[in-house]
């Protein structure tokens, strides 16, 4: 299984095993990882699942669609490396992704 790295606003960080098939939010969310609010449950309706990627891994993951960069405008603070957890699909190939959380979500 993939693993992935979130990190928190104070440096905090937490590596788990997640499934092939589910997505960084899913992840976070069934290991009570603390940033990752996910109010919508991964309907891209909140940006409640908003994380910053690393910038090494930024390029290597798929590119966010028109409707996922217009949520994640509407994001506390975003960034050039700004992504909804909920779009991004863990695979093998992301294995040591590294994410952090913002200092609140919106």
């Amino acid at each position: 299984m993939p693993k992935i790295k979130y990190i928190d606003q104070k440096g905090n960080s937490k590596t788990i095993d997640v499934e092939n098939g589910l997505t960084v939010m899913e992840g976070a969310v069934q290991n009570n990882i603390p940033g990752i609010d996910a109010d919508c449950g991964g309907s891209m309706a909140c940006a409640t699942c908003h994380v910053y990627v690393e910038d090494s891994w930024f390029n290597k993951i798929p590119k966010a669609e028109d409707a996922e960069n217009d949520m994640i405008d509407m994001a506390y603070n975003p960034k050039k490396n700004s992504r909804l957890s909920c779009q991004i699909i863990v695979s093998d190939e992301l294995d040591g992704l590294v994410v952090t959380t913002p200092e609140k979500q919106t």
